[in-house]
Order: structure tokens, then sequence, then C-alpha cells
């Protein structure tokens, strides 16, 4: 039988998916030996990231390829906007400057957004169902270590309010990847953007550990 491409896609990516979260900056953010200022920073990188795949989508709702994936309950920039108000005051727009790592970042999901629909889709994947996922824990330890109220401001990003089943929402999502319009080479290519995309991801946690360089 062929294998799922869903997990396919997961088995491949598994590697740098434990690199990602095993860096040094993520380890010290949530051990708590890292202080509220480094969550709200990192918290403001996503924004640039989220922000890009979200106007990306713009371009893409009719696409074949990438337009059934594009739910808008999944959306997370004015979750963002509301934690960065709360993290990082009222003005915090002024204030704002992604990293040359998130910049890089952010460019190449503007660029397959632009160009291949197939490659946005690795990008909305690694982000999207690890924030259902992973994202969870981050949000428990975070209410627990900073004292933000349960799924409320400075949390609201990991509370995705309009899922009620997140284990099937999952699932459905999981049924996309394996029904993905594209063949087996273009697939294989998917899988390696999939790898870039928590390359780039831990590029923006390693940029994050040099200003915070506790570990270090």
């Amino acid at each position: 039988m062929t294998t799922p491409f869903s997990t396919v896609i997961r088995a491949a990516s598994q590697a740098q998916h434990t690199e990602a979260e095993n860096s040094a900056f993520m380890g010290d953010l949530l051990s708590g030996r890292l202080g509220v200022e480094a969550y709200g920073r990192y918290t403001e990188q996503l924004w640039f990231v989220y922000r890009a795949l979200e106007e990306g989508a713009d371009a893409l709702a009719g696409d074949p390829v990438a337009g059934p994936f594009l739910r808008p309950e999944l959306t997370r920039v004015a979750a963002l906007e509301r934690d960065l108000r709360h993290l990082r005051g009222e003005h915090w727009r002024d204030r704002a400057a992604a990293l040359p790592a998130t910049a890089r970042y952010a460019a190449r999901v503007t660029e397959v957004a632009h160009r291949w629909p197939a490659g946005y889709v690795a990008h909305h994947y690694t982000r999207y169902l690890g924030d259902l996922s992973g994202g969870q824990v981050i949000r428990g330890i975070a209410e627990k270590t900073w004292g933000f109220p349960r799924k409320g401001d400075g949390v609201r990003f990991y509370v995705f309010e309009d899922i009620e089943n997140p284990a099937a929402f999952k699932r459905e999502y999981r049924e996309l990847l394996d029904a993905l319009a594209v063949d087996e080479l273009e697939k294989q290519r998917v899988v390696e953007e999939c790898r870039r995309a928590f390359a780039l991801n831990t590029g923006v946690f390693g940029a994050l550990g040099e200003v915070f360089p506790l570990s270090a």
C-alpha cells in the first residue's frame, strides 16, 4: 500500500522539527529562564511570518492546490496583534523590527505564495498544524510562567476559538495533504520545502538566541 503523503511529510521533516524544538532559545524561554520581554520579541517575529502567510493566501484562494488549505478559522494575524498590544504596548508597531533571519523566512513565504502554490502548502502545514499541536504546550507554559489569563491576552495566538475539535480538524487537514493534487516529483519538492521551512524557523530561534543569550 502507498504511504499517505501526510505520513511521508511528517517523517521526512522529523529531524528538522526536533532541531527546532531543541533550540537553545526555546529551551531557555519555555523553562522560564527568560523573561516576558523575550516572549514578546518572539511573538513579534511570528507576526512578520504570519503576515506573509496570510497576505499570500489572498492570491491563492482559488488555486486548486493551495486553495483547499486556506481555512479562515486558522488565521492568526489579528490574534498576534492583540497579543502584541498586551505584550509590547499600544504603539508596538512603531518599534516592531524583523530580525534578518525572520525577514528571510517571511520573504520565502511571500515568494512561494506568488510563484509556487504547492511550496506555500509546505509552509502552511509547518506553521498551522504546529500551532494546533505543540503550540498548545507553549500556551500552557506561557500562562503559568508569566501569569497570562487562560486563553487571554498574551496567548491568544495559540487559541483557535473557531475550531471546536482540534483533533478532527487536524485529521481533515492530513486528508487534504493525502489528496494533494500534484505528482510524486512535486510531492518530493514539497517535502524539501517543508524541511526548508523548519530550517528557516530554526534560524529565527538562533537569531533570538543571540539577542537573549542566556544559554551561552
